[in-house]
């Protein structure tokens, strides 16, 4: 997953400089969840793992918040103004992603606070599984996106 977030930005990197940041944020949260996968309920030496938890809850509030507020609707007002089809791959795309924006929001509701990621310490591994699988498919959705409208506007810019 770490790896395709580093191809992507690497492919569209330069588009805008929204969804440059966009793409930083994205790795940030990447990182964020790999080191939290990997981690033991307790070990008095390092960050508790509620801790780094609500750090990977706010990434993703962040990114997710930014993606439906303001990368999609610049993917759709540029999908309009050059009215080359993307328009229908956003609306064929954009329903599932609000399915994951709202499994996104689940988890951190169930988890951004330190008294609760405690509580539910037990589920944690099988709910950071489960988004682990959706954000790979959110990223997938979102890169399909980018690289449409990049290929078609590009040719038209040059």
């Amino acid at each position: 997953m770490l790896e395709s977030c580093k191809d992507a930005k690497e492919r569209w990197g330069g588009v805008h400089s929204m969804i440059d940041r966009w793409l930083n944020e994205r790795q940030e949260l990447l990182v964020l969840y790999c080191a939290i996968r990997g981690l033991k309920p307790y070990s008095p030496r390092e960050t508790p793992v509620s801790v780094k938890v609500a750090a990977f809850c706010q990434v993703l509030m962040d990114y997710c918040s930014a993606g439906h507020f303001e990368i999609y609707e610049q993917l759709i007002r540029e999908a309009k103004e050059f009215n080359d089809g993307g328009i229908e791959l956003a609306k064929h795309h954009y329903p599932r992603l609000e399915q994951i924006t709202e499994t996104c929001v689940e988890f951190n509701d169930s988890y951004d606070t330190a008294e609760s990621c405690i509580e539910k310490l037990t589920e944690l591994p099988k709910d950071l599984s489960t988004l682990g699988e959706l954000l790979e498919e959110r990223f997938e959705l979102e890169d399909e996106l980018i690289e449409a409208l990049h290929n078609v506007h590009k040719e038209m810019i040059a």
